[in-house]
Order: structure tokens, then C-alpha cells, then sequence
């Protein structure tokens, strides 16, 4: 049964607001998956706050006009199910790269990040990225790094006085 008027914008607006707070959308084809497979692959987005919208690529055009992802219209083409990463750039790409591993059906057509359009082979690179509690550790441990080093010298100086008088005292 065909979508109608009000269907269509409503669908269009959701996916425009899920865009609009996306910090990065994948689109892959999903032709061949049963309904098991692609209901486990939402319950592994849900667990990694990652949007699943399987939506037509004429609405999906409509949804992403005037967002950062606007750069994938002129090559939304077939079956796509969108990916969008909410809270980090990398979830998504993590979660379709596990998947497609073990599942060679879902193939990355399209990422699109920070209004840039990638090569589909960047998924590794995309899925390397720190989350942000890993991005705050390397940080604290950059920041943590001089003071700990000025430390270990300052502390250095009155060790080696001690150790000098101790081998002093012992070979007299």
C-alpha cells in the first residue's frame, strides 16, 4: 500500500531531524538479508545509539536537502538502509563493518561525513575513530604526560644526592 502526502512528509521530516543531529550517515544495500538478519543488525545499532532507516532514496533526497549530507544525492541509487551515528562520528561504521563481516550481503555503498562524501573503503578508517570517552583518556594522558616527567626529575635530584652520600658513607 503506497505511502500518502502526509506519510511521505512525515517520514521526510523525521529523517531530516535524525539527520540534522547525525555526526555521520552510512547507506548500504541490504538486498538479500532475511528479516532475522537485518532484525538482529537493528539490535546492534540500538546498543551502539545508532539509527537504522530503511527509507526510499527520493525521500531520503527530500530528508537530507539543507543538512551535511546533501553531498549524497546525486548517488543514492538502489535498496539503501541509512545508518546514522548519534553520539559519536565512528558507530555507525563500527556497527556495519562487525556486521558485514560476518554477513557479506550488507555492502557500504555511501558514508558521508562532516559534509564530505567518503570512498566506502574509508569504513575502516571511520570505525578506527576514538568514542569520546577514549578521545578524553588520550587527552588526559597528553596532558598528564609533562607533569609527570617534571615530577620524576625534580624528585630525581635529592635520589641521587641520597644515593651519592649513602655509597659515600659505605666506603668509609
Amino acid at each position: 500500500m503506497p505511502l500518502t502526502l502526509e506519510q511521505k512528509q512525515g517520514v521526510v521530516s523525521e529523517v531530516a531531524e535524525v539527520a540534522a543531529q547525525a555526526h555521520s550517515v552510512i547507506a548500504a544495500e541490504y538486498q538479500g538479508l532475511t528479516v532475522g538478519e537485518m532484525t538482529a543488525l537493528r539490535v546492534k545499532a540500538r546498543e551502539s545509539n545508532v539509527q537504522l532507516r530503511v527509507v526510499k532514496n527520493s525521500l531520503a533526497k527530500r530528508a537530507f536537502n539543507g543538512t551535511d549530507y546533501d553531498c549524497m544525492n546525486d548517488v543514492l541509487q538502489g535498496q539503501m538502509v541509512y545508518a546514522f551515528s548519534m553520539e559519536e562520528p565512528g558507530g555507525a561504521a563500527r556497527v556495519l563493518k562487525d556486521y558485514s563481516k560476518d554477513n557479506g550481503k550488507l555492502v557500504v555503498k555511501l558514508i558521508a561525513f562532516g559534509g564530505e562524501l567518503l570512498d566506502p573503503s574509508e569504513i575502516k578508517r571511520l570505525a578506527s575513530l576514538p568514542t569520546y570517552d577514549q578521545a578524553i583518556s588520550m587527552l588526559m594522558a597528553v596532558m598528564k604526560a609533562p607533569v609527570e616527567k617534571l615530577a620524576r626529575t625534580m624528585n630525581e635530584v635529592p635520589g641521587k644526592l641520597t644515593r651519592t652520600v649513602a655509597a659515600i658513607r659505605d666506603q668509609k
